[in-house]
C-alpha cells in the first residue's frame, strides 16, 4: 500500500510538472507524451472498435497471442503454446503461469473463459457491460472448457481460419474479471489488465495516463509512464509537436511531413499496413439503390488527385475492399478511373439529375485521412457531375455513433476507414447481408449480394490459404462491380517522434507498442 502511494504521488508530481511546463520546454525524461487524434470512447477492449483506443489498450492488456514485431503473424503471449485439432475446430491453449492482473488477482483459464463468455453469452450476468460490436470475431465459438487452471480449450462450430489472428486483435485482450464485477458498465473507465503499463487516470478530453508495471511478465518497461493526449485538431497537434509539448504525434498531416523531415529534432516514421479509406453509400434508399449511380460516383471522383495532392503521396488509390497489404488475397483490379463523362452518362441512364445528397464527414479520428479536406474535394468533384452533397461534420465519437447506427433515413454517404488484421474482417463485418447495424454489424449502407455472402462464409471456413485467396478475389470482383462504396485510398500510416525517443516502431497492425520504447 505504501509503495503504491509513493508511486502514485511521484507520478502526480511528474504529470503536474508536465502540465505546467511552458510550451517550448522539453517534456520530462522517462515520460512519453503521445498526441492522438481523438478522445477514447472506452478502455474496455471488448467494447471498442477504434484504433485510437486500441493504441492505448495494447499497453494495458495482453491477449492469449499477439502479432509478431513487424508482421501480422501471431506469436505466444498469455498463452505459451497451443494445438489445433486436425479438423480445425478445437484450439487448446497452455497458459503462462504466475501472471497477475494489475489489481492483484490471478490470470488463469477461468479468467479467459469469463472474458469470452461475457461477450458471447446473452445470459451471462456481465453481458450487460457491453455492447460488444466486434464479438463477431468470436461468434464461431461453441463452448469453452477449462480442464485445469492453466489450460483452456475453445470448441468452434466449424473450422475458422482467422481465429488466431482475431485472438491477437485488441478485441481479444483479457480484462480482469474482478474489475468487471466491481465496476460493471463503468469498467471502461477503470481498465485492468496484465500488460506492461498500469492505468493511472483519465481526464476527459485532456489525457489518459499509464505507468510502468514493474512486475510485467515480459520485463519491466523502459519508460516510467506514457501520457496519451487527445488533440483532434491537426494544427494543434502540429504546434504542440514543434514546440516540444509532445514526444510522439500520430497521423501527421501530409503537408507537415516535409517540415519534420527537414528538422533534425524529429524522426518521421512510416509503415504500410492493411488500411482502406472509403465512402459508405446508402444502397437501401435514395439514388444509391441503383448500381449505375454508385458506379458513377466512383468515376466522378479524382482519386489520383486526392492521393497525390490532398494526401501528398502518403496513400495509393484503392481498388476495392481488400487492402494490397494482404498480397496473397488481394485482387489486382484496375481502380475506377477518373472519368466525369462516364459518370454523367451513367447518371443520365439512371434518370438522376441535380440530386441533393447528405454527406457525413468527421473532424478527425482513427485511420482518417485529412477527412475534412478529403470530404470537401469529393464534394467538389460530385458537383461537377450534377450531384450536390451537403456536408455534415461531426466530432469522431459522435460521427461513429451516427454512422454505425446505419445511414438509412439519415444520410446518403459517409466517410469511413478500417485497419484490418485479416482479409475476412472488413468484408464480413461491413458487406455481408446479415451484418446490418440492427444485428450488430457495420454494414451501414445495407449492401446485399447473396453471392458475396456465400463466398465470405466459404473463405472463413477453410484453412487452405490458396483456396481462401481464390474466394476473396472472386468476392472483390463482385464488390468492385456492385460499388457499394466509393473506393478511395490505401494509406501508409505515419508518425513523428522527437529524436529523444528511442525504439519506437510503427506496426502493420497500426498499434503503438511502448514496452521497449525509451526516452532520454
Amino acid at each position: 500500500m505504501y509503495r503504491n502511494f509513493l508511486r502514485t504521488a511521484a507520478l502526480c508530481v511528474v504529470f503536474g510538472l508536465f502540465v505546467s511546463l511552458p510550451a517550448a520546454a522539453q517534456t520530462p525524461s522517462g515520460v512519453l507524451i503521445v498526441g492522438q487524434t481523438a478522445e477514447p470512447k472506452s478502455l474496455d477492449p471488448a467494447t471498442v472498435t477504434a484504433v485510437n483506443d486500441f493504441r492505448i489498450l495494447v499497453n494495458l492488456y495482453d491477449g492469449l497471442v499477439r502479432y509478431k514485431d513487424g508482421s501480422l503473424q501471431v506469436e505466444p503471449a498469455l498463452a505459451m503454446s497451443w494445438k489445433i485439432s486436425d479438423d480445425g475446430r478445437v484450439y487448446t491453449f497452455q497458459l503462462r503461469q504466475g501472471v497477475q492482473f494489475h489489481d492483484g488477482t490471478p490470470f488463469n483459464a477461468e479468467a479467459v473463459k469469463f472474458n469470452f463468455e461475457r461477450m458471447l453469452d446473452n445470459d451471462n450476468p456481465y453481458h450487460d457491460t457491453g455492447p460488444f460490436p466486434l464479438a463477431f470475431f468470436f461468434s464461431n465459438i461453441d463452448k469453452i472448457e477449462t480442464p485445469n487452471s492453466y489450460e483452456v480449450v475453445f470448441h468452434l462450430e466449424q473450422s475458422y481460419a482467422p481465429f488466431l489472428s482475431n485472438l491477437a486483435y485488441p478485441t481479444g485482450l483479457i480484462i480482469s474479471p474482478a474489475a468487471v464485477k466491481k465496476y460493471g458498465k463503468d469498467v471502461g473507465r477503470h481498465p485492468n489488465g496484465t500488460g506492461p503499463f498500469r492505468f493511472e487516470e483519465w481526464q476527459s478530453n485532456t489525457k489518459v495516463v499509464v505507468s510502468a508495471n514493474p512486475d510485467y511478465w515480459g520485463g519491466k518497461p523502459k519508460l516510467k509512464a506514457v501520457v496519451f493526449r487527445p488533440l483532434t485538431d491537426a494544427n494543434t497537434r502540429l504546434a504542440e509537436m514543434l514546440s516540444g509539448g509532445l514526444d510522439v504525434m500520430v497521423n501527421v498531416q501530409p503537408d507537415s511531413i516535409k517540415t519534420f523531415n527537414n528538422d533534425p529534432r524529429f524522426t518521421v516514421l512510416q509503415q504500410v499496413g492493411p488500411h482502406v479509406w472509403f465512402l459508405i453509400l446508402n444502397t437501401r434508399e435514395g439514388i444509391f439503390k441503383d448500381k449505375r449511380v454508385r458506379q458513377a460516383v466512383n468515376y466522378a471522383v479524382n482519386k489520383k488527385t486526392l492521393t497525390e495532392d490532398v494526401l501528398q503521396g502518403t496513400a495509393t488509390v484503392a481498388n476495392g475492399p481488400t487492402p494490397p497489404a494482404f498480397a496473397w488475397a488481394h485482387n489486382k483490379l484496375e481502380p475506377y478511373p477518373y472519368d466525369p463523362a462516364k459518370a454523367r452518362a451513367l447518371l443520365k441512364a439512371a434518370g438522376v439529375k441535380d440530386a441533393k445528397l447528405v454527406f457525413y464527414v468527421t473532424e478527425g479520428g482513427s485511420g482518417m485521412l485529412d477527412p475534412v479536406a478529403m470530404g470537401t474535394a469529393i464534394q467538389a468533384d460530385l458537383a461537377k457531375v450534377g450531384l450536390q452533397a451537403r456536408i455534415e461534420t461531426y466530432e469522431w465519437n459522435t460521427f461513429l455513433s451516427k454512422v454505425n447506427a446505419g445511414l438509412v433515413g439519415k444520410a446518403d454517404m459517409a466517410e469511413m476507414a478500417w485497419m484490418t488484421n485479416d482479409p475476412d474482417m472488413l468484408p464480413y463485418l461491413t458487406l455481408r447481408s446479415e451484418a446490418t447495424p440492427a444485428k450488430g454489424g457495420f454494414n451501414s449502407g445495407y449492401y446485399s449480394n447473396p453471392k458475396v455472402d456465400v463466398l465470405l462464409e466459404k473463405a472463413r471456413s477453410t484453412t487452405d490459404q490458396a483456396q481462401r485467396a481464390r474466394l476473396y478475389k472472386k468476392m472483390q470482383t463482385i464488390v468492385h462491380e456492385d460499388a457499394p462504396w466509393l473506393f478511395v485510398a490505401n494509406w501508409r500510416q505515419n508518425a513523428v517522434a522527437n529524436v529523444r525517443v528511442k525504439g519506437l516502431k510503427l506496426q502493420p497492425s497500426f498499434l503503438l507498442l511502448m514496452h521497449s520504447v525509451s526516452k532520454d
